[in-house]
């Protein structure tokens, strides 16, 4: 990746549909998927017009290497990354679009995906952190009184949220969660989830990262649930810097918090309304920020 400033918007593949989500583009190939991280970036739901160069190699790379890391102990859909070369039997579909999908596509299985995105916080932050301030609970589960923003939680809980494909999604209680999908998948993917949270958690904190809080994705193939999609990457995770934490106050982060930081200054300045179409990003924060990624995936791969 040394070297290669190029930027993906949107990728194409000839003769191949696609479904494009907020940052990724995803082709179908029957049993497999193709899923192509572009460099678009998202805030408040909105597709920003200013993408980050490379960030989707950085993010791929990280997903990969949890992949790795979880090994064994935690099936996923990870059959390759689309490298320097043209899987075999892949040539045809991939002729002509192969430079634009290299470190930036990971080749899947694909799977029936769980309709809940099964959150994990290890600290009160976010969404958390309001809900918290509004009724001492989150998600319905009672914190003790006086916590402050950002403070560790005593243990880390799961709080499942819906999974939307327009618009936000929305926080729910466990028990709703298990009515969309059924006891059992659930107890199983939250007690996989906080598992996973918690081992990646310490290792990243070893790196000098905390990651405050993950959403996991989940499929069902045949009769096993497997990890699917992006892994504890600074898109679907909040990672802070452990030396520069402090509870009380807002965190410096490696994440896109910075451009929603950024963002929030265009609100509170009445020059945007968290509605498309949405400002251009300054050449400076595009440039620190596509940093914060490259960091984060320097310090966790060492």
């Amino acid at each position: 990746m040394a070297g290669d400033t190029s930027v993906v918007v949107e990728s194409q593949i000839p003769g191949l549909d696609v479904r494009r989500g907020k940052v990724r583009d995803i082709y179908d190939l029957g049993d497999e998927l193709l899923l192509v991280a572009t460099d678009r970036i998202s805030a408040y739901d909105v597709v920003l017009p200013t993408p980050i160069p490379q960030k989707g190699q950085m993010l791929t790379r990280i997903s990969e290497f949890w992949f790795d890391w979880l090994g064994d102990s935690v099936t996923n859909h990870l059959i390759e990354i689309i490298g320097g070369v043209v899987p075999a039997g892949l040539e045809g579909k991939l002729h002509g679009a192969h430079a634009q999908l290299r470190g930036r596509t990971m080749r899947c299985l694909k799977t029936k995906v769980v309709p809940i995105e099964c959150v994990v916080r290890g600290y009160l932050a976010g969404s958390g952190w309001k809900d918290y301030c509004r009724t001492g609970k989150v998600c319905g589960i009672e914190l003790p009184a006086g916590m402050q923003e950002c403070q560790q939680l005593p243990e880390p809980i799961f709080t499942p949220s819906t999974k939307e494909d327009v618009g936000h999604d929305e926080n729910i209680s466990f028990d709703q969660a298990c009515d969309v999908v059924g006891r059992d998948v659930m107890e199983t993917l939250r007690d996989r989830s906080l598992d996973i949270y918690r081992r990646a958690a310490e290792y990243a904190r070893s790196r000098g990262i905390i990651i405050a809080d993950t959403k996991f994705e989940w499929g069902q193939l045949r009769d096993e649930l497997i990890l699917i999609d992006e892994v504890l990457t600074p898109d679907s995770s909040r990672f802070w810097p452990v030396d520069k934490y402090e509870a009380g106050r807002d965190q410096e982060s490696f994440d896109k918090q910075y451009v929603r930081n950024y963002l929030t200054t265009l609100v509170k300045a009445g020059r945007w309304d968290k509605t498309p179409p949405a400002p251009e990003l300054p050449p400076e924060i595009v440039e620190n920020t596509a940093a914060k990624y490259q960091q984060a995936l320097s310090m966790l791969m060492g």
